[in-house]
């Protein structure tokens, strides 16, 4: 099954949308702040990373941009979680290289089709540089 990097750094949503996406079969992986998310990027190799955007040591745009930044890992799905519901939010998360965004409180279901989604159609991975 996919494995699911999962980066935020308050506990009750971590541990709510750990313990509900392995009963539908992910293998988790969880990073409590942006630079974490960044590194476990690296290390863990998931298949698609929830990204809360306010977030400690480095904000989940940031991390999001860095994560894009990085051949290794430029190709990994990236959903933004955020408690804002404004569209410049959305704006923000999607100029950072974000896949897709999802508000807080988490609607399971929602975020559940959008993480199939994303999981049938990975993005396509970002072109080579042209040489120099």
């Amino acid at each position: 099954m996919a494995k699911i990097l999962i980066v935020e750094d308050n506990e009750m949503n971590r541990d709510m949308l750990s313990r509900r996406l392995e009963r539908r079969g992910y293998v988790i992986a969880i990073a409590v702040d942006g630079g974490a998310g960044v590194e476990k990027a690296r290390t863990e190799a998931p298949d698609l990373i929830l990204m809360d955007v306010s977030l400690p040591v480095m904000d989940g745009w940031e991390a999001s941009r860095r994560i894009k930044g990085d051949p290794a890992t430029a190709a990994i799905p990236i959903i933004a979680l955020t408690a804002h519901a404004m569209t410049s939010d959305r704006d923000k998360s999607l100029k950072a290289g974000c896949n897709d965004y999802d508000t807080k409180p988490v609607e399971l279901p929602r975020l559940l089709g959008k993480i199939e989604a994303l999981l049938k159609n990975p993005p396509a991975p970002p072109a080579p540089a042209p040489p120099a």
